[in-house]
């Protein structure tokens, strides 16, 4: 029988006609001996994190509310606080300065991720300054996370069951009862509510959720600057002071405290990547939008509670606002006004946990699994992580006495360092390699991102060190 092939010689390729959204249509694909794409084949700003057909995830909006959800947490609730001690006008331009950077560094963060194919926050720093970096990022994430996640256990059962100094909701609707044991009530929380929704193994599972929190933060804004709007029309809201008092070394000693939390307060740099890589139709101009809608909403929602918070209890106002209403607004259905919040941003803090808890176990599985199959195809070893954690978490929740201290601790150390140094050494050293350089006005961003979180950092873990010798003393 007679053949009218003709052997293929091993230097020549063959044209295949490619079509996939993550790359051109028609595109050839050639032999490469280092196994590397050329930057001339791809567009870099359409290179997705991960490769591979993304034929289905979450669209901009849900991205927008995970992204949310993982900046508005617990630490709004201290913002009021931070304008007691800077002022209403030095307070809200801190606000707006701190948005703009932390949306410039996370723009850089998808850049260089892109340029350098890392699919993770801490492969992104191995990329840029090696293992060692990489496994203290995982570190950084690991103590902020588990820290927040703390922090919200313990809001929330102090919320409920109440504390030395303030009543709970379940006290004021039930009487004295089994729910005044404030661990009881924790332990009932993580295992009916926060169990369930940290099982999930993808992070777009949790976009109608984070919605949710989003719409109950928002409510809890919208009543706070109500209750002020009508206190300040009746004429019982005192003026507000509009620049920072240096009058006394305790006042200069509140401001060096209050900077960590205000740096703190958008760190959302640990879940870019995970809800960038299950982003349907993903690139880098769709996650910048993302990130900007975010930005925008965290800005107005921050500088509104702010504002409200202060004008509302003045010279009063707590460093956990929450703790301020449980008591009369001085206003109609004061009662029912004071139940709505408390009751409402727990319900907002159930929500936010198991998205702060994604990227916790995340990396833990990162730093403890190395090289092991991705959590999404081994479910055993999912639960089991979820399960180890969360009782961690609950043990933390009823050992630690002072949760706001150690929030202005990690806000100082690991919340620094995953907003803006991380990414600041990553643009700086990336950029000399090639692929996407830094213009002039992104290179003194990023060094002004470098020497603002080191100032940062020395300021505010000394202001905690000396302000808990004063208090010893």
């Amino acid at each position: 029988m007679d053949i009218n092939y003709s052997a293929i010689t091993k230097d020549s390729f063959v044209e295949l006609q490619v079509k996939d959204d993550n790359f051109r249509d028609n595109e050839q694909l050639k032999p490469n001996s280092n196994d590397d794409l050329e930057a001339d084949d791809i567009d870099l700003d359409n290179l997705p994190l991960i490769f591979g057909q993304n034929k289905s995830g979450s669209g901009v909006y849900g991205a927008v509310f995970n992204l949310t959800t993982t900046i508005i947490g617990a630490g709004i609730m201290a913002l009021p606080a931070t304008m007691k001690v800077l002022g209403l006008v030095v307070g809200v331009v801190l606000i707006f300065l701190m948005g703009v950077l932390s949306e410039i560094s996370v723009e850089l963060l998808v850049r260089f991720s892109v340029q350098c194919k890392a699919a993770s926050y801490g492969e992104v720093v191995q990329a840029a300054l090696g293992k060692t970096a990489k496994i203290l990022s995982e570190i950084c994430i690991i103590v902020n996370n588990a820290g927040v996640l703390v922090v919200y256990l313990i809001i929330t059962g102090d919320v409920l069951s109440g504390s030395i100094h303030h009543t709970g909701v379940f006290d004021q609707w039930l009487g004295h009862g089994m729910w005044d044991h404030r661990k009881l009530v924790i332990l009932i929380i993580l295992v009916v509510f926060l169990a369930p929704l940290c099982a999930m193994d993808k992070i777009d599972s949790l976009s109608m959720s984070s919605a949710a929190s989003v719409a109950l933060a928002i409510v809890f804004v919208v009543v706070t600057f109500t209750i002020a709007f009508i206190k300040l029309v009746e004429g019982k809201i005192e003026a507000p002071r509009m620049t920072p008092d240096f009058g006394s070394k305790r006042a200069i000693l509140d401001l060096l405290v209050v900077i960590p939390i205000m740096s703190n307060a958008y760190v959302c740099h640990f879940n870019v990547q995970p809800i960038y890589n299950e982003l349907e139709g993903r690139s880098p101009q769709k996650m910048n939008r993302v990130s900007r809608i975010t930005s925008v909403i965290c800005v107005l929602v921050y500088a509104s509670t702010a504002i409200a918070g202060y004008l509302l209890f003045g010279k009063d106002t707590e460093s956990d606002i929450l703790t301020n209403f449980d008591k009369d607004l001085g206003i109609r259905f004061s009662t029912a006004l004071n139940y709505i919040v408390r009751v409402g941003y727990v319900f907002h803090l159930v929500l936010v946990f198991p998205v702060i808890h994604f990227s916790l176990r995340q990396t833990v599985d990162a730093l403890l699994f190395e090289g092991s199959a991705p959590l999404t195809e081994s479910r055993k070893r999912c639960l089991a992580l979820t399960a180890v954690l969360l009782a961690l978490l609950y043990f933390g929740s009823t050992v630690i006495p002072n949760i706001w201290t150690a929030f202005k601790f990690t806000g100082a150390t690991t919340a620094v360092s995953l907003g803006y140094t991380f990414p600041s050494l990553i643009a700086l050293r990336l950029s000399k390699e090639g692929g996407s350089g830094l213009s002039v006005r992104e290179k003194i961003l990023s060094w002004f991102m470098l020497i603002l979180a080191i100032i940062v950092s020395i300021v505010g873990v000394g202001g905690n060190i000396y302000s808990m010798s004063s208090k010893g003393d």
